[in-house]
C-alpha cells in the first residue's frame, strides 16, 4: 500500500479573521501534513495558538522567514500590501503560496481558482508559484453560474449584493456590534446598525466601486468569458456573517426552470433551498459557519428572453475565503499525486 506524502503547510495572517478560518477549516479537512508553521505581523509574533491538538508560536514574517523551512503549501490572509511584498519571496522558496488578497487576482500568469469551477486551470497558467483566491462576492456567485454557462451559455449577469460586515474584517464586525450600542463607527464612512451603506471598497472614477468592478473582472477571468458582459451594485448590510446576492442571468439558449434546479442539485458544493410555498429559501442565518453555496428564488426574468433571477446565499468567512483557500490546497496535492 503506497503511504500520501506528508505535506507541509503555512499559515500567514494565522492571528486574523479569516486566519484564524483557515486553521479551523484545516483541522476539519485533515489534509496529509506533518507539520505546519504560523505566520503574522511582528506585532502578533510571539503569541500561541492553539492548533492541532498542540500549541504553536505565531512567528514572525519576514523576507527569511521560510528560508530552509520547505515549505509546500503557504496560505496567505496578511492583506495586499504585504502579499505584493512577501508572496513572490514566499514562492521564491519553494512553497506555492495561495492568496486571499486581490493583488495577483488579475495578473495574468496567475490562476484565479473556485475549485468547483476551474481547478482543470491551475495547471495551465506560467509558474509564478502563486494561485489567488477570488474575491468572496465572486467565489459564491461562480459555483451556481457555471454551469449554466457550461449548458445554456451566459449573455449577461446583472449582480445585487448584501454583504456581511464580517467582509470588511474584525473592524466591520466591531461596528455592528458597537453600532448596536449605539457608538458611533470606527471602520465605515456611516453608521450600519439598522443602515445599509451602497458603497463596499472606494470609488472609481466610472462611479462603480472598487468591490463592484472586481466582480466584473473576476467573473470573466474565473468563467473563461473575457467579453461577457457584468454589471454589479454591491451593498454592505447589518448582518454579521454571510453575504446574498440577487443574481439575475439572460442566457444564450431557452431553458426550463426545472432542467435548471436539477443542474444545480448535481452540482458540487451547491445546494437548492427552493420552495416558496413552504418559506424555503437561502437566508445568511442558515448558512453561517457552513462551506457549501446555496440557490433559491429561481424564477423567470420576464422582461428579456431566456432570463432568470435567482439568490445565492454563502458564508463570506468559510466558502469566500478560508474554505474556497484549503480546498485549492487540496486540489493542488490531489494533481501532485496524480
Amino acid at each position: 500500500m503506497t503511504t500520501m506524502k506528508q505535506y507541509k503547510i503555512a499559515v500567514v495572517g494565522a492571528t486574523g479573521m479569516v486566519g484564524r478560518m483557515f486553521l479551523r477549516v484545516l483541522e476539519e479537512r485533515k489534509l496529509p501534513v506533518s507539520e505546519y508553521f504560523l505566520f503574522a505581523s511582528a506585532r502578533s509574533a510571539g503569541t500561541t495558538v492553539e492548533f492541532m491538538g498542540k500549541k504553536h508560536t505565531v512567528r514572525e514574517l519576514t523576507e527569511t522567514a521560510f528560508k530552509d523551512l520547505g515549505v509546500d503549501i503557504a496560505l496567505f490572509s496578511a492583506g495586499g500590501g504585504t502579499s505584493k511584498i512577501f508572496a513572490p519571496i514566499v514562492a521564491a522558496s519553494g512553497a506555492v503560496v495561495i492568496d486571499n488578497s486581490s493583488t495577483w487576482r488579475m495578473d495574468p500568469d496567475v490562476p484565479l481558482v473556485v475549485p468547483e469551477v476551474n481547478a482543470h486551470t491551475i495547471p495551465q497558467y506560467k509558474n509564478k508559484g502563486i494561485i489567488a483566491n477570488p474575491n468572496c462576492s465572486t467565489i459564491q456567485a461562480m459555483v451556481p453560474l457555471k454551469p449554466l454557462s457550461d449548458k445554456y451559455g451566459l449573455k449577461r449577469i446583472i449582480y445585487s449584493t448584501y454583504q456581511a460586515v464580517s467582509g470588511a474584517g474584525m473592524g466591520g464586525y466591531s461596528d455592528l456590534e458597537n453600532g448596536l450600542k449605539g457608538e458611533a463607527p470606527k471602520k465605515f464612512p456611516h453608521p450600519i446598525a439598522g443602515n445599509v451603506l451602497p458603497q463596499i471598497d472606494v470609488f472609481l472614477d466610472t462611479g462603480y466601486t472598487k468591490e463592484e468592478q472586481k466582480m466584473v473582472d473576476e467573473t470573466r477571468k474565473i468563467l473563461g468569458l473575457p467579453n461577457l458582459r457584468v454589471t454589479a451594485t454591491t451593498v454592505r448590510v447589518p448582518v454579521f456573517h454571510g453575504h446574498s446576492e440577487s443574481i439575475n442571468a439572460e442566457l444564450e439558449k431557452p431553458f426550463e426552470l426545472a432542467d435548471i434546479r436539477s443542474l444545480w442539485e448535481h452540482t458540487e458544493g451547491l445546494i437548492v433551498q427552493d420552495n416558496p410555498e413552504k418559506g424555503l429559501y437561502p437566508m445568511p442565518i442558515l448558512a453561517a459557519d457552513t462551506d457549501p453555496v446555496y440557490v433559491g428564488r429561481l424564477r423567470r426574468d420576464f422582461s428579456v428572453e431566456n432570463g432568470i433571477n435567482f439568490w445565492c446565499v454563502a458564508d463570506n468567512i468559510r466558502k469566500g475565503a478560508a474554505t474556497n483557500a484549503v480546498q485549492i490546497a487540496q486540489e493542488l496535492i490531489r494533481q501532485w499525486e496524480a
